[in-house]
């Protein structure tokens, strides 16, 4: 597939996955936010921590766009604060997240904050993003496609409970020659080891990994929500891991 803007990724200190998909890794927690881009609309997958970090996302995509377009949705992969608290950084796009994570943000707000202070994010910043906090209108049960323009049309699938309750993949196809992408928030975590939380589903998160693979295939790339890239080999080696972690097979 041929796109008629090319994107100089590393510009704006991106890494470039494809023509038309980069990532950036935060600092601090090592945050992985992705950037798909169509001819007619473009997804950013994860917002951050803050609405700090939201910003920057948002001024690094009008970078990487150009002054006339930009971010039309955004997917949240999951509803810890490192991944959904700078959304509102985003007027008017719009959001996608696994169903039942509008019913966690309502009785989980404070949950929420808390954990960022805990990790180190400012609690004026955590109280100002959580206050402001959006939920997201569009639910995901199963899968969800969205069609960016110029023949890109990208695939969100709901396969938690797993690393928490409400887990949302999303996969790029892949272009001519190139691999597939999947961003797998962390369902899957390079630099470091995966992180099982009171809201984590430990007996299905091999199966949710399963999935994972069965969307991407053996070629695909694989996008941790923290840390490098992966492979399917990776993502195997992860999930006997957790199976063997977890008593289950």
């Amino acid at each position: 597939m041929e796109f008629a803007q090319r994107i100089d990724w590393a510009s704006a200190g991106w890494e470039g996955l494809a023509p038309n998909v980069g990532r950036v890794r935060l600092p601090g927690l090592d945050c992985t936010s992705g950037l798909v881009v169509g001819e007619e609309a473009a997804l950013l997958i994860d917002t951050g921590s803050s609405l700090r970090e939201g910003a920057r996302l948002r001024a690094d995509a009008r970078a990487l766009l150009g002054a006339h377009r930009r971010v039309t949705h955004v997917a949240l992969t999951h509803p810890h604060f490192d991944h959904v608290l700078g959304t509102a950084a985003f007027a008017g796009v719009e959001v996608y997240g696994a169903v039942g994570i509008d019913a966690l943000f309502e009785r989980g707000a404070e949950g929420l904050r808390a954990d960022a202070v805990r990790h180190g994010v400012d609690p004026d910043a955590a109280t100002e993003a959580v206050d402001i906090l959006v939920t997201p209108p569009h639910r995901v049960c199963g899968e969800w496609t969205l069609d960016l323009g110029g023949g890109l049309t990208v695939l969100l699938a709901n396969i938690g409970p797993a690393h928490s309750g409400h887990d949302l993949a999303v996969l790029v196809p892949g272009g001519p020659g190139g691999p597939e992408i999947v961003f797998c928030g962390d369902l899957v975590e390079e630099s470091g080891e995966p992180q099982a939380g009171p809201d984590a589903a430990p007996h299905h998160w091999p199966a949710a990994l399963d999935r994972l693979l069965d969307l991407g295939g053996e070629d695909a790339v694989y996008v941790p929500g923290h840390g490098s890239t992966v492979n399917a080999q990776f993502v195997r080696a992860q999930r006997a891991t957790l199976a063997t972690r977890f008593g289950v097979s």
